[in-house]
């Protein structure tokens, strides 16, 4: 049988093809426009997205046994508000995960409200990028839409109800919108309350590896299906990866360089740190995870490369480091302010350390370890959780870096697994979907006879030592130039 999964990004969906074995026949990607209408907006037209997957589904397909499609399941980005009015219609554009304009609820929310009572009633604290920091902005500034809202969806959430009819959204992206019990894995009353919402607002809730339903037979017809397709609920696009990386059961742990980092650690247990640094999700296999993330990491690198030095070739420039555990320069890689740990949207890109014989490799080198460290940073709240993390996984752009690969090995003093296929969210969302139809047991069934390590990175003991000694100067910086962040933010 074939599986699709779907992976609805923020600047372009992409779609895959997968057999039972694993085997991936197809891929597709087909981009959409992204809106700022404001300064710090993000927007996007949920009809955008459904039409890139309408016609993506059709290429992806255009040369298979279609009679052999069993199930179709997501990852997508998380956070993002569609609101439906009474006619299943998008009432406004998308509000997306990196949209800026919510400060004023989440500081209401995170003060007024309190980060204890939050994270007693949802196990995590108010983000700007959140989804209930947006129900209350629509509230407060669109009452006129808020009054006409019959639905509030994610956004893959929106194109499994396109395909299924059934408002549905799974445990690990429904995690993001500071509006679920994590723990409990349900709709919160309270934060329901809070934010002036009914429980008939908001979707069915399924476990990410759940069908939700079957293929909606217009479009079924449309697609050339058969009409027994079932639409599977899906995961969060961190959750999703890490189903594609291997990352479920207990003390798992998969590092994303993308345009964002993040630090991803499965349990079989419900935990929260005491600061609340760390999102407390839902896991796509059925228990739990830990995640820092980061708002810039391979796109720290890029930047630097791209606007400040002016050159496309990275591994040259890489090719030029070659003392690790010596620099004397520290970069602070918080471009568009910083989530975990800190938690400061006013937080900035900072060198330190620079002397008159700093050279542009010693730069370079900075930028690397500085989104390592910062990864470190988390690294260290889940270990103090009492979970044992002993090799990681990887992926996203910057994993393709050999050298940033063995920065980050020796920075948090594991191994780190180079995976065969890397395909992320959409790789995991057809597994998802292959244990839906009963092709596996479980995710991590899948997971274990699916996902293959090809090449393991092992730190070394003595630039381990050198990089803890590089570790606790770092650590200091932030705190010391915090205050400084809020003068000099435009």
């Amino acid at each position: 049988m074939l599986y699709i999964g779907v992976d609805l990004g923020t600047s372009a969906v992409k779609l895959l093809l997968m057999d039972g074995e694993g085997r991936i026949h197809n891929i597709v990607s087909k981009e959409y426009p992204l809106y700022f209408p404001h300064p710090g907006w993000s927007e996007q037209k949920p009809e955008d997205w459904w039409n890139g997957v309408m016609e993506g589904l059709k290429e992806l397909t255009a040369d298979c046994d279609k009679s052999q499609i069993a199930g179709i399941s997501f990852g997508g980005q998380m956070h993002g508000m569609v609101a439906l009015d009474e006619n299943d219609e998008v009432i406004r554009p998308a509000i997306l995960w990196n949209d800026g304009r919510t400060q004023k609820q989440t500081d209401y929310l995170n003060q007024v409200i309190g980060k204890d009572k939050l994270s007693e009633y949802t196990a995590n604290i108010a983000f700007a990028g959140f989804t209930a920091p947006k129900i209350l902005w629509m509230k407060e500034e669109e009452p006129e839409n808020f009054a006409r809202t019959k639905m509030i969806m994610l956004p893959k959430d929106y194109i499994a109800f396109k395909l299924s009819g059934v408002y549905c959204t799974d445990v690990s992206d429904a995690s993001g919108m500071l509006i679920f019990d994590v723990k409990n894995k349900c709709w919160s009353k309270e934060m329901l309350e809070i934010c002036g919402i009914t429980e008939e607002q908001v979707p069915k809730i399924f476990e990410s590896y759940e069908a939700v339903g079957t293929i909606l037979p217009e479009v079924a017809k449309e697609l050339g299906f058969p009409e027994t397709v079932k639409i599977v609920a899906g995961a969060g696009d961190n959750a999703a990866a890490a189903v594609g990386t291997g990352t479920v059961g207990d003390g798992m742990c998969n590092i994303s360089l993308g345009t964002s980092g993040t630090i991803f650690v499965s349990s079989k247990n419900f935990g929260v740190d005491k600061n609340n640094a760390l999102h407390a999700f839902a896991h796509a296999d059925g228990h739990y995870h830990l995640m820092g993330c980061m708002l810039s990491a391979a796109s720290c690198n890029k930047w630097w490369m791209d606007e400040i030095i002016g050159t496309k070739e990275y591994a040259a420039e890489q090719a030029k480091i070659e003392k690790l555990g010596e620099n004397h320069v520290f970069f602070l890689p918080y471009l568009m302010g910083e989530r975990s740990p800190h938690n400061n949207p006013n937080a900035r890109g900072t060198f330190i350390g620079m002397t008159m014989d700093t050279t542009r490799a010693d730069m370079t080198q900075a930028v690397l370890e500085g989104v390592a460290f910062a990864i470190r940073d988390s690294f260290e709240i889940a270990k103090s959780l009492g979970i044992n993390i002993e090799r990681t996984k990887i992926c996203g752009g910057g994993a393709k870096s050999p050298l940033w690969k063995k920065i980050i090995a020796n920075v948090l003093g594991i191994k780190v697994d180079v995976i065969e296929s890397e395909e992320g969210p959409g790789y995991g969302g057809a597994m998802l979907a292959a244990v839906a139809c009963g092709e596996f047991a479980s995710v991590e069934e899948a997971a274990a006879k699916l996902v293959k390590v090809v090449d393991t990175v092992e730190p070394d003991p003595e630039l381990v030592e050198k990089y803890n000694d590089r570790y606790a100067k770092f650590a200091k910086i932030y705190p010391t130039v915090k205050g400084l962040f809020d003068e000099v933010t435009i």
